[in-house]
C-alpha cells in the first residue's frame, strides 16, 4: 500500500487470512486497551459466522489494503471487555474534545499508522479525523475501490486532530477508571475556553468533567458560565463534591449561584462546606441580590490604619492569592470601622517606615450594603474606579465590590 498508513473506515471489513492463507472473516471493530498502551491497537475484532472472533496484536504478521494475515492461528471468541475502548462503537461519531483548538468536535473516521517489524505489523492511532475528507471517505467505502478512494481525496484538505490533543468525554465513572480516562488536559485550558467546551455538551457529560478536574479548575470555569447552567451542574453533583467547587469559589460568586438553586438543594452544599467558608456565604446571601451587599465579595486585604508600608508588602508576600484582582489596600481602626484605602502602586514609591494612613486616597469612595445596583454602577462610571469598598450602618467593613462585578451586573443587563 502507499504509505504506512490506513484509515479505520479501510479497516472495516478487511479480510483477515489463517496461515494457509485461507478467509476466516472480515474485521468489525478494532480497539485500543488504554490501560496497557495509550494508542497501539491491542484487539481486532473479527466477524466469523454468527459469532466474532478476537485477535490480539501479536498475532498479526501483516496489514496491508488487501487485508490482515495471521501468524498464529490460536483464536478465541470475543466477550464484551469494558477495559476496551472500541472505535467503530465508542469513537466513531462520538463527540469529544478538541484540547489544542478548544473545542468540541465529532469523530468521522480515525488515521492509524503502521509500524512494521520483522515479526508483524502493527497499528497505532495516529489521528481522528473530522473534516470532509473523512465524510467523503465514509461515503464512498464500499462503492468504490480503496486506493480510488485514496486518489480522489487527495484534492480536499485535511482535517485532523493529533491522538494526544483528543480528550475522550465519558459519563460512567467505572467506565473512565477502566478505560483509563483523564481530564488533566483541559485543567490547563483557559476557564473560559473549557467554559464554552463544558456548554456544547449534554448534562451527563458535563457532570463527567465537573466530577473528575479539579476544584479550583472547576470553580474558576463555573464563574464564566451563565446562572443557569451554574445551578444545572452544581444540581447535578453529589453535594460534596459541588461544596468543593464552592469553596474554591468568590464569596460573591459562590453566594449568587446557591441562591439560583433551590432552597433544599442549597442547604445540603452548605451542610457539606467548611465552617468559615459557609459563614461567609451565608451572610452574604441575607443581602438582596441588586444591592452593594449583594454584589460585594468578602475577600480583600485590610490593615490597621496604623501599619507601615514594610506591613503592607509583608502581608501581600503571606497572600499571594489575594494580588490577581488587588488593587486596594483597605485600612480600618481598632473597632473595623473602615478609615481609608491606599492604592497598591504608592507602596512602591514610599518608604517602608512611612505610614500607610499617610498615603491614603482623599477623598475615600465607599458604598453602604444597602446602596442600590444602580447607584454603585454610578459610582465606577463618575470615579472611574477598580474596587470599591462597602460598609455597614456602623461604618464597619463588610466587603468590596470590583470592576468585574460591574462587567457583570452590566451584561446581564
Amino acid at each position: 500500500m502507499a504509505g504506512n498508513f490506513l484509515y479505520f473506515t479501510e479497516l472495516l471489513n478487511l479480510p483477515v487470512y489463517d496461515l494457509k492463507h485461507r478467509r476466516i472473516g472480515r474485521v468489525r471493530d478494532a480497539a485500543l486497551v488504554p490501560l496497557v498502551h495509550q494508542s497501539r491497537v491491542d484487539r481486532f475484532l473479527v466477524g466469523a459466522g454468527s459469532s466474532w472472533l478476537s485477535i490480539r496484536f501479536d498475532q498479526i504478521s501483516g496489514i496491508s489494503l488487501e487485508g490482515i494475515q495471521l501468524s498464529d492461528e490460536k483464536l478465541f471468541p470475543y466477550h464484551s471487555d469494558e477495559y476496551m475502548l472500541r472505535m467503530g462503537r465508542d469513537l466513531l461519531d462520538q463527540q469529544i474534545i478538541d484540547v489544542n483548538g478548544r473545542k468540541v468536535v465529532r469523530v468521522n473516521d480515525v488515521t492509524l499508522e503502521i509500524q512494521r517489524t520483522s515479526e508483524f505489523d502493527q497499528l497505532y492511532v495516529m489521528e481522528v479525523d473530522i473534516g470532509l475528507r473523512s465524510v467523503v471517505r465514509r461515503l464512498l467505502q464500499g462503492a468504490v475501490p480503496r486506493k480510488l478512494i485514496r486518489t480522489l481525496q487527495q484534492p480536499i484538505a485535511i482535517n485532523s486532530i493529533r491522538w494526544e490533543f483528543c480528550n475522550i468525554v465519558e459519563a460512567d465513572p467505572q467506565r473512565r477508571l477502566r478505560l483509563n480516562i483523564s481530564h488533566d488536559k483541559l485543567e490547563l485550558m483557559h476557564p473560559a475556553d473549557l467554559a464554552d467546551i463544558v456548554e456544547e455538551l449534554g448534562p451527563a457529560e458535563r457532570e463527567a468533567i465537573f466530577e473528575t478536574i479539579d476544584s479550583e479548575v472547576a470553580a474558576d470555569t463555573l464563574s464564566e458560565m451563565d446562572s443557569k447552567t451554574q445551578a444545572s451542574i452544581l444540581e447535578s453533583l453529589e453535594p460534596e463534591v459541588a461544596a468543593d467547587i464552592v469553596e474554591e469559589m468568590a464569596r460573591d460568586e459562590a453566594a449568587d449561584v446557591l441562591g439560583e438553586l433551590e432552597e433544599e438543594t442549597s442547604n445540603e452544599i452548605l451542610e457539606e462546606m467548611e465552617q468559615a467558608d459557609k459563614t461567609e456565604v451565608t451572610e452574604l446571601l441575607e443581602f438582596e441580590e441588586d444591592t452593594a451587599g449583594g454584589l460585594m465579595n468578602t475577600e480583600y486585604a485590610s490593615l490597621p490604619e496604623h501599619a507601615t508600608v514594610t506591613d503592607a508588602i509583608v502581608m501581600l508576600r503571606e497572600n499571594e492569592e489575594l494580588l490577581e484582582n488587588l488593587n486596594l489596600i483597605l485600612l480600618v481602626d481598632g473597632q473595623g470601622r473602615l478609615t481609608g484605602a491606599v492604592h497598591l502602586a504608592r507602596l512602591f514609591l514610599a518608604a517602608g517606615e512611612i505610614t500607610l494612613k499617610s498615603l491614603a486616597q482623599d477623598p475615600l469612595i465607599k458604598a453602604h450594603v444597602d446602596m442600590t445596583q444602580d447607584r454603585v454602577t454610578e459610582l465606577f462610571d463618575k470615579y472611574n474606579i477598580f474596587t470599591l469598598p462597602v460598609v455597614d450602618g456602623a461604618g464597619m467593613l463588610s466587603g468590596v465590590i470590583t470592576a468585574d462585578d460591574i462587567i457583570s451586573v452590566l451584561r446581564q443587563k
